[in-house]
């Protein structure tokens, strides 16, 4: 019996340490908001979850993402900037947004 409530006083201080330092960190994801490729590379689009920074994961398109390096490229406001960056610098497009 004793064992018991020795057991539950002390368990129940763990886990709610435990739950505080993971629940921030569940918090903090990152989601896949599309991927493709131009030029000799291929990207990912990520976005935070709140939706107000978007970054890019690039790799050359022979290569495995799984295995490979990539890049990080980021801290975009905005899907579209990223993809304009992507379009302009690694697929060479020639767009209106690019610099010249």
């Amino acid at each position: 019996m004793k064992i018991v409530k020795i057991l539950k006083e002390a368990i129940l201080p763990i886990l709610t340490v435990v739950t505080l330092i993971a629940a921030p960190n569940a918090a903090l994801a990152d989601y896949l908001r599309s991927e493709g490729y131009g030029g000799d590379y291929r990207y990912e689009l990520w976005s935070s979850d709140d939706g107000q920074k978007y970054y890019l994961k690039i790799w050359n398109k022979d290569k495995d993402p799984q295995k490979d390096n990539y890049l990080t490229k980021g801290s975009f406001k905005s899907s579209s900037d990223a993809l304009n960056y992507f379009d302009c610098y690694y697929a060479l497009k020639s767009l209106p947004q690019c610099p010249k």
